[in-house]
């Protein structure tokens, strides 16, 4: 039996597909652990996290955009920074839309959503060769940040 009917259907499907992955990088990236080796004597303690995301996408041509996933994280111990890590992680795109209306939801929730993965595993893997224990980001509601960018220019 041949595969060629198979690939053949898989091409189509893949031609038909609103969004394809051509390329994901990480486009910037920082880490500082400022007060090290004295904060690590004080690593029994929970620090105290705060994790801020934003997406930004910009169109590269004829149906292919950048979407960038920014996630900005500080730790703190009391008053004092443990570490601060700041990651742009992006991806090419193709998006197939026919309007705009759709077009925003698959490049701000949908694209987000295939870098996150990637992301989530950078920032772990990072603070974890920092000496570290490895900070693993819950889940982001992509759908919810998407309406608060939305909400955010008709309040302005």
């Amino acid at each position: 039996m041949s595969d060629q009917g198979n690939g053949g259907a898989a091409a189509a499907q893949a031609a038909q597909a609103p969004l394809l992955v051509n390329a994901q990088y990480i486009k910037d990236l920082s880490f500082e652990l400022p007060n090290a080796p004295e904060i690590l004597r004080r690593l029994n303690q929970q620090p105290q996290i705060q994790v801020n995301v934003n997406v930004q996408a910009r169109n590269l041509g004829s149906d292919v955009y950048e979407v960038t996933l920014m996630l900005n994280a500080e730790a703190k111990l009391g008053e004092e920074p443990l570490f601060i890590v700041e990651l742009e992680y992006a991806g090419v795109f193709t998006a197939k839309a026919t309007d705009e209306d759709a077009l925003k939801p698959l490049l701000l929730i949908e694209a987000p959503r295939l870098l996150f993965p990637f992301a989530r595993a950078v920032i772990s893997t990072l603070t974890r060769e920092a000496g570290l224990p490895p900070m693993l980001i819950q889940p982001i509601d992509f759908v919810e940040l998407y309406r608060r960018q939305a909400q955010a220019p008709a309040q302005a």
